[in-house]
């Protein structure tokens, strides 16, 4: 079985912080992740990147917490979509339209609705729109 990660669930992974209930889904994401492969848009590896880094400029989290958390993301086995960029400007801009959404978000949404796979999101925006697309969510 495969899915889409969101970016949401992969940094409650590195903060450990957000409500018990988005913790343990988070937790019930990755322990999926033993048996089942998730998928990931290109723009997923940027947008860890640049909240760790901000995290780090902030004095939230040390560089070595950082580094910590990338070997994690090395361990785990998460695959990233190459024709991201071949939709961006096609139906990824078209859901971020629709669905007022980013388009970052709408790009785990668009490789769902391609790929015909569930999405792991706790963001309520992203989860919004792909029940309205008829995406469903990770369980």
């Amino acid at each position: 079985m495969s899915f889409v990660l969101d970016n949401s669930v992969t940094m409650r992974w590195f903060f450990g912080d957000g409500k018990p209930h988005e913790l343990a889904y988070a937790g019930k994401v990755l322990d999926a992740m033993k048996k089942a492969s998730a998928r990931v848009p290109v723009t997923w590896g940027l947008e860890v990147a640049n909240v760790i880094a901000r995290a780090e400029a902030k004095g939230l989290v040390t560089e070595a917490r950082g580094e910590a958390f990338l070997e994690m993301l090395e361990g785990v086995e998460i695959e990233v979509d190459a024709a991201t960029f071949a939709h961006a400007l096609s139906g990824t801009l078209q859901l971020a339209r629709r669905y007022k959404l980013s388009a970052y978000d709408a790009s785990y949404l668009e490789l769902a609705l391609r790929q015909g796979i569930p999405l792991a999101t706790l963001d309520a925006d992203l989860q919004n729109a792909a029940k309205k697309a008829g995406v469903k969510k990770f369980a």
